[in-house]
């Protein structure tokens, strides 16, 4: 089940029959519990079961202090970390604190160590400041990965099967997105097909195949990408020769198609639409947010009084990106989504209408 539980279908499934309690039981007894935990809390609605367990919340404070086991202690403070607890300790790692800022962080699987040293000499070597972990931080190592993306300009995507599997990996991925760092995705394993979060994540941006080209190649190409200028929505995309088009590939599936039933929505279809109406801060605070999440804020925008909304969403926009939130994309966010309440609720009304008109019409003809 632990590679189970990093599916997204997975994860919601789980949230919806409320069977985390489950694990929670086993944890005392069968630790990899807390690795299957950590891997579940990315989901929104687990995150909310989690943090309603009093015993499961006092349990990990304990562990946070005095587990002697370190990689279950790094486990307990990614299950922190996805769960926002407020008595995290910011202790920051010396490899970190040192009051540096870094061009670009490396942002990779440790299977893929040797391969990732090659590209940080060369980046280095060009003049980069660079951030890599190759001694794999001790202690509170979130913290450390957080520090490190805050300082930094570029984070590097490495990806691989085994980049998507990993919790750390999906941890820096995510709060790089939500802190708006440049992100640059290079493939490092051959014919692999980036699914889920990941693909989520860059769907939509441009890759350089280490696997295609020749290792000097593909580093002429990841420089090159890397001195492109961060593209807004309102600029054209510009490229050098038709040699460089062919290089840098585009990860994009083509129209993602979006259910009827918000209901039915992903997080990649929560995403997409966000973007898609120009809400980029909305996007980044409710990453996490699948369809029915959405059609819960939905319901608290519509039933409740907009003033305590807006603070309440200020309150998760400063402790989640550390930014004021946008008063023009919560008003836009709000109306959108009325909006698109009403649609809903006409079409309900409509199909059921033609349900009883057709029942009505067979009666008469009998």
């Amino acid at each position: 089940f632990l590679t189970l539980s990093k599916n997204d279908a997975i994860q919601q499934k789980t949230a919806d029959l409320n069977k985390i309690s489950l694990f929670i039981d086993i944890s005392d007894q069968y630790p990899i519990a807390f690795k299957i935990i950590w891997a579940l809390s990315f989901d929104h609605d687990i995150q909310q079961q989690l943090r309603s367990s009093r015993v499961f919340m006092n349990k990990l404070t304990l562990l946070k202090e005095e587990c002697k086991n370190e990689k279950l202690r790094k486990i307990i403070f990614g299950i922190l970390w996805n769960l926002e607890w407020k008595g995290l300790d910011r202790t920051i790692s010396s490899e970190v604190n040192d009051g540096k800022t870094f061009d670009i962080m490396i942002s990779y699987s440790h299977k893929d160590e040797f391969i990732c040293k090659q590209i940080y000499e060369e980046l280095t070597k060009n003049g980069y400041r660079v951030w890599i972990d190759f001694d794999q931080i001790h202690g509170n190592v979130m913290d450390a990965m957080a520090q490190a993306i805050e300082r930094s300009k570029t984070i590097l995507i490495c990806m691989s099967e085994q980049y998507r599997r990993s919790n750390y990996c999906r941890a820096e991925a995510h709060y790089a997105f939500q802190r708006e760092l440049k992100i640059v995705p290079i493939l490092l394993q051959e014919h692999y097909q980036p699914d889920g979060w990941l693909l989520f994540l860059i769907g939509q941006l441009l890759y350089v195949d280490f696997t295609k080209y020749e290792f000097p190649r593909a580093m002429e190409l990841l420089i090159q990408e890397l001195k492109a200028p961060v593209i807004k929505e309102t600029q054209l995309v510009t490229t050098q020769s038709r040699q460089d088009i062919n290089s840098i590939v585009s990860l994009s599936h083509g129209l993602l198609i979006f259910p009827e039933n918000i209901h039915e929505w992903t997080q990649i279809h929560v995403q997409n639409w966000l973007i898609g109406c120009t809400l980029r801060q909305m996007a980044r605070l409710l990453y996490d947010f699948d369809g029915p999440s959405l059609h819960s804020l939905t319901e608290l925008i519509t039933n409740s009084n907009s003033q305590e909304i807006l603070t309440l969403l200020q309150e998760d926009s400063l402790r989640r990106l550390n930014e004021s939130i946008s008063l023009l994309e919560f008003a836009r966010l709000r109306t959108l989504l009325i909006e698109k309440q009403r649609l809903m609720e006409v079409k309900h009304e409509v199909k059921n209408n033609n349900s009883t008109f057709n029942i009505f019409h067979q009666c008469h003809m009998m």
